[in-house]
């Protein structure tokens, strides 16, 4: 019996290149970005440019909102008429609804095969899932391989980050409301680590240049020098400070792929222009 190819699906937060989508064809499927009654397609409707100008215009902080079902139900539409079978890899199912949308769709296009994967991470944590998958269906990998291998990924993944202020994470709820008063009041810059799929404010440092430094040495201590590893540097709206940190990133780790990208819309109004983050595993 011959197997299918897999085709991989994800959602806009995953944060992977457009060039790499397009070399494997990847489709996503947009967050919403809601501010007020307007509603915007992100990297569709909105730019990340449009979207910084308008948060510093206005002070007007927007709410996101998971696609709704038929957007995903659209694509399983679309690649069932190939054949093939789906895997589908999102973003951490504890923050957000958008794998629960993926799963409605599921349910409605009954001749997609679809099978969910939920990363348990955010941004690249995600985008390193998708890419792995992606390579591996173009060689050849059955589903069942590819989910297997994302499982010892996603094991592996470190995310750490660091906002220039904890009031966009306040306010969306993110992280705990008593730790964003605590670095309110002791003026501090707090680290926040993505781990089993929640965010974390677990640690404090007192100025923007410690934090920075603080996400490189977090890094190390998880990965080591040596090993080899995939990293990405993610930024919302600090493009200057995410270069400087990828060159340091560079200098330091045997980096087989080293991204620098900017912050999915849908996480930078969650956690505000000026996030910085390293997203990392040993490859």
């Amino acid at each position: 019996m011959t197997t299918l190819p897999v085709r991989v699906v994800s959602d806009s937060t995953c944060n992977v290149p457009r060039d790499l989508l397009e070399k494997y064809r990847i489709p996503l499927v947009p967050i919403l970005v809601l501010f007020g009654r307007e509603t915007y397609r992100e990297g569709i409707d909105i730019t990340e440019r449009e979207f910084y100008d308008r948060v510093e215009r206005t002070g007007v902080v927007p709410t996101t909102s998971q696609p709704p079902a038929g957007a995903f139900a659209e694509v399983y539409r679309r690649l069932a008429k190939e054949p093939c079978q789906i895997l589908s890899i999102h973003l951490t199912g504890r923050l957000s609804g958008v794998i629960a949308s993926a799963h409605a769709a599921a349910q409605m296009v009954p001749e997609a095969d679809v099978a969910l994967f939920d990363t348990l991470s955010v941004s690249m944590g995600s985008g390193f899932c998708v890419l792995e998958a992606a390579r591996m269906a173009e060689a050849g990998a059955s589903r069942d391989e590819i989910v297997a291998r994302l499982e010892q990924i996603r094991d592996r993944l470190n995310v750490f980050l660091t906002p220039a202020t904890l009031k966009y994470l306040q306010m969306s709820g993110r992280v705990g409301k008593l730790q964003g008063a605590l670095a309110a009041l002791l003026n501090v810059k707090p680290i926040i680590r993505c781990r089993n799929g929640l965010l974390d404010a677990f640690e404090r440092v007192r100025t923007r240049k410690a934090s920075l430094h603080r996400l490189l040495a977090l890094t190390e201590q998880s990965l080591g020098r040596t090993d080899l590893v995939d990293i990405a540097v993610i930024h919302a709206d600090a493009p200057d400070e995410a270069a400087e940190l990828a060159e340091r990133v560079r200098n330091t780790f045997n980096c087989r792929q080293l991204f620098v990208e900017t912050l999915s819309l849908a996480l930078g109004v969650h956690g505000g222009p000026g996030m910085v983050g390293i997203v990392s595993y040993k490859v």
